[in-house]
């Protein structure tokens, strides 16, 4: 018995000494499965503290865009505020037939805001308010510098201002998307932008899409509403948005290149068979010339009445959207090549473009 007493003790210590050396040095004998989620689960942790630092970069330039129309709510969207001078981007679309603007900001004031003016086409406005409501200003990123897969988040105002400051998250799902959408002035154009699987809704528009640290990579536009789609959100990149906002800004004329031609797509067979035009019926994308405006750019330039443009510049062209998406890459009184297939025949016409408002 006594001698049970100090080999008990001796063994005690001596296992503790063991439990020591292992827990040290060799951990990951003792990790089981449970050990290795919370670890992943702290991974988890951090990753959403840092998203939550990009969150509170942001934030309170965020503002709700309130469009009144003759002193009666007409609809709301989003923006944020972009210049120490109280400039606030968000779309066109969002001040649309306002009489006057009201702005909510993240402390909950509510602000009369300026229109400054606005693009349909580029589908960009900027709007102003005193800077002494500015808290803070949204750090413009880089569309170019994020990948697809990349996280990414929104704040806005969905559905109504009761949700204003809503963020949501996503990745980047795609780049250089080519989405055909309307104006007011036009039913077939495209525009370029950026896709996220982000959730944007009725009220999110204008607001900004924010990579991970914070900064502005893109405008939120519109969405892709289907009963079968979901997480279809798109933003316009932001190198293309601060590209008008500045035009809007310094009252710089946004003018654009035009043809002068009446056309239609080639799938639209009833409309140019009205005209009496009759299509090669192995042509099966393009743009059919309808008519010629008198003194446009193609008046006198050869082109005719039937022909199908397939080719503008160095871009081929399938639909009217397409067209005018292309067109507007050239500068008003830059010379272009259009190619047209007249007869089964691809001929080649160089035209001066003309200079349009829209």
């Amino acid at each position: 018995m006594k001698k049970t007493i100090p080999i008990s003790i001796v063994t005690f210590f001596f296992g503790c000494f063991c439990m020591f050396i292992l827990i040290n040095y060799y951990p990951t004998l003792l990790t089981n499965r449970n050990t290795t989620t919370d670890i992943v689960n702290k991974k988890v942790v951090v990753s959403e503290i840092g998203l939550s630092t990009g969150i509170n970069n942001v934030y309170d330039s965020v503002v709700v865009v309130q469009n009144y129309k003759n002193n009666k709510s007409n609809s709301i969207g989003s923006g944020f505020i972009y210049n120490e001078e109280g400039y606030i981007m968000t779309n066109s679309h969002v001040i649309e037939g306002a009489t006057s603007i009201k702005v909510i900001l993240m402390s909950g004031d509510v602000v009369e805001a300026s229109v400054i003016g606005d693009d349909e086409y580029a589908d960009i406005a900027v709007i102003k308010i005193d800077k002494k409501y500015v808290s803070k200003v949204a750090t413009l990123g880089s569309s170019d510098a994020i990948n697809v897969g990349d996280t990414v988040f929104t704040i806005g105002s969905p559905i109504s201002s009761e949700y204003y400051g809503t963020v949501t998250r996503g990745i980047l799902s795609g780049k250089n998307r080519l989405v055909n959408v309307s104006v007011n002035s036009s039913n077939d154009w495209i525009m370029n932008v950026m896709q996220t699987d982000a959730a944007i809704n009725p009220g999110n528009s204008g607001g900004p899409l924010c990579n991970a640290n914070g900064d502005v990579i893109g405008i939120n536009s519109m969405k892709l509403v289907q009963s079968q789609v979901e997480g279809m959100g798109f933003a316009i990149p932001i190198e293309d948005a601060i590209l008008y906002a500045n035009k809007i800004v310094n009252k710089e004329e946004i003018k654009r290149s035009y043809l002068g031609i009446k056309m239609v797509n080639v799938s639209s067979a009833y409309n140019f068979s009205k005209e009496k035009i009759t299509i090669n019926p192995n042509i099966t994308s393009g743009v059919v010339i309808i008519s010629i405006m008198n003194d446009g750019p193609c008046y006198n330039s050869g082109l005719k009445k039937g022909d199908v443009i397939v080719k503008i510049g160095k871009y081929d062209i399938k639909t009217v959207a397409e067209l005018r998406y292309y067109l507007y890459k050239y500068n008003p009184n830059e010379k272009v090549d259009v190619i047209v297939n007249r007869n089964g025949k691809k001929e080649t016409f160089k035209i001066t473009l003309g200079t349009s408002d829209n």
